[in-house]
């Protein structure tokens, strides 16, 4: 089909004006409409006006101008039946061949902090996905251009083709409109069920019947969990940019899949924390973690924690990166680091002397995470959500279930563990300080090798064990775990309890003169 009418209404300007030039220049003539005819005849082009086409002036403040027959009729006429073109003859409607529109920016409206309801309902275009759809579902006639990225393919075949376009090609423009659009009302209706009022009567559904999921593909991964895979990381649509979302890459290569699994595990362990921490990831599980003064002097400690298992993992402090911790770094490879800022001398000397590194900014901080956030997995053949474990300790609830009580000092260094614990994966032992992780056996088939490796791992790193505490993300079954943790020094343990061999568990802790709390709450992380 011969180009032979375009209707060109914009939001997005990029690339219009040298698409608009290649048109006129196969003799098409161009409808436009507000800002794009403004720019275009700024350029030297000639337009006309929709309002001219139409009869009708563009009124309320743009919200109507092209919703018009006249309009509509020239999209969706079929050229194959004779009724059609001529009910176009008969009401002095002028065909149109291609409808270029770039929506309304609503996904990033929304996005952007401190944005008001009244400024995101502006920015829900009417008249373009109308456009859209129009043009789409006559794709046997008309061609449909949505964003500035097509225009040069579309070009590049106008120019072989002497202005017409193959049916294969409108097939292709109609199939991603209809994508795109579908990608609109997606995040227009995500935003209203986020942008719900308190004094709504019914809230939003947490696990909605359907569930449908809009992403924006933000990258293309260098391979999958291994190279023979390929991988690409999405950003889901219509809400903020948070946690991955929201990363800057300030240096380095490109990432692969891994990469951004462990580093999602950083950045939730990072979040448990508000005092200056530092964390450090290997194959998802904390291998590292502390708290300091200042984010050099717990980088200090967190790489103290595991000095082996730190190479090539995830690294990530959640104040203002500055040489100290660059320093604490020094001479030892991490895959990926990441803080909420940097001081400029300590990026210019990362740049200069960690070539491999990707080095990312990415807000770290819990607050700015929504009360309800859905997480999502894939299974073989479905997909699991649940809600993101976000839950605090509630000192008030805690049980202390043995003969001592804890010290102060225990309590705080038991707060501390059982934060890192969350994010190990079961079975999980840790072993800290106040303010270091000591030991960590995760990811095991049964508790008591947990707590031997988290034993064994500290050993190894030549860490003391003794006056340490112990966290475990579910109950111990039987005291042999605790046995082991006991014989290794920890003097306080805290757990979820709820195990029909409690008692026998608590008599074992008296034994061995430890304190012990049961939380009720468990963190299993497979």
């Amino acid at each position: 089909m011969k180009i032979r009418r375009a209707l060109v209404s914009v939001h997005d300007k990029t690339g219009v004006v040298e698409l608009a030039r290649a048109l006129a220049g196969f003799g098409v003539e161009i409808l436009s409409t507000g800002g794009t005819a403004k720019l275009l005849r700024e350029a030297g082009l000639a337009v006309r006006d929709v309002a001219e086409v139409t009869g009708f002036p563009e009124m309320m403040d743009g919200r109507v101008k092209t919703l018009h027959p006249k309009i509509h009729g020239g999209i969706l006429a079929r050229r194959d039946v004779p009724e059609h073109l001529a009910a176009l003859d008969r009401h002095g409607i002028p065909p149109i061949d291609l409808v270029v529109v770039a929506l309304y920016p609503f996904e990033q409206t929304v996005a952007r902090p401190g944005v008001t309801a009244a400024e995101a309902i502006e920015q829900i275009d009417v008249g373009g996905p109308t456009m859209i759809r129009a043009a789409a579902k006559n794709q046997a006639s008309v061609a449909v251009v949505t964003d500035p990225s097509q225009y040069g393919a579309v070009l590049d075949e106008l120019k072989k083709s002497d202005g017409a376009l193959s049916d294969a090609t409108r097939q292709r423009l109609a199939q991603e409109a209809f994508r795109r659009t579908a990608q609109y009302d997606a995040a227009i209706a995500a935003w209203l069920r986020s942008a719900q009022p308190a004094q709504a009567p019914k809230a939003p559904e947490e696990f909605p019947h359907p569930l449908r999921l809009e992403a924006e593909r933000a990258q293309l991964l260098k391979y999958g969990e291994n190279p023979h895979q390929s991988a690409a990381f999405y950003r889901l649509a219509g809400g903020p940019a948070i946690g991955l979302a929201a990363m800057r890459q300030r240096h380095g290569p490109e990432l692969g899949y891994n990469n951004l699994l462990d580093f999602s595990a950083a950045l939730g362990l990072l979040l448990e924390f508000d005092e200056p921490a530092a964390v450090v990831i290997k194959h998802t599980n904390p291998c590292g973690a502390a708290l300091g003064p200042t984010v050099g002097a717990a980088m200090e400690k967190a790489k103290a924690s595991d000095p082996v298992s730190i190479y090539g993992g995830i690294v990530g402090v959640n104040r203002t990166l500055d040489m100290a911790v660059v320093q604490a770094l020094a001479g030892i490879f991490v895959e990926i680091l990441f803080a909420p800022a940097y001081e400029p001398g300590a990026l210019d000397e990362l740049q200069r002397t960690k070539k491999k590194c990707r080095v990312f900014e990415v807000p770290c901080d819990r607050r700015a995470l929504p009360a309800r956030l859905p997480e999502y997995r894939s299974v073989l053949g479905g997909l699991l959500a649940q809600s993101t474990d976000q839950i605090d300790l509630d000192p008030d609830a805690l049980k202390i279930v043995t003969k001592r009580q804890p010290t102060p000092a225990e309590r705080h260094a038991l707060s501390f563990a059982w934060r890192v614990g969350k994010h190990a994966k079961s079975n999980a032992i840790v072993l800290t300080t106040a303010d270091q992780v000591i030991g960590v056996g995760a990811g095991q088939m049964n508790r008591v090798d947990a707590a031997k490796l988290a034993v064994m791992r500290a050993r190894e790193v030549g860490l003391p064990t003794e006056g340490t505490v112990c966290a475990s993300d579910a109950f111990f079954p039987f005291r042999d775990g605790l046995d082991v943790v006991a014989k290794a020094g920890a003097t306080a343990v805290i757990q979820p309890g709820g195990s029909v061999r409690d008692e026998d568990v608590i008599a074992a802790a008296d034994e061995h003169g430890m304190a012990m709390l049961f939380t009720g709450l468990r963190h299993f992380r497979h």
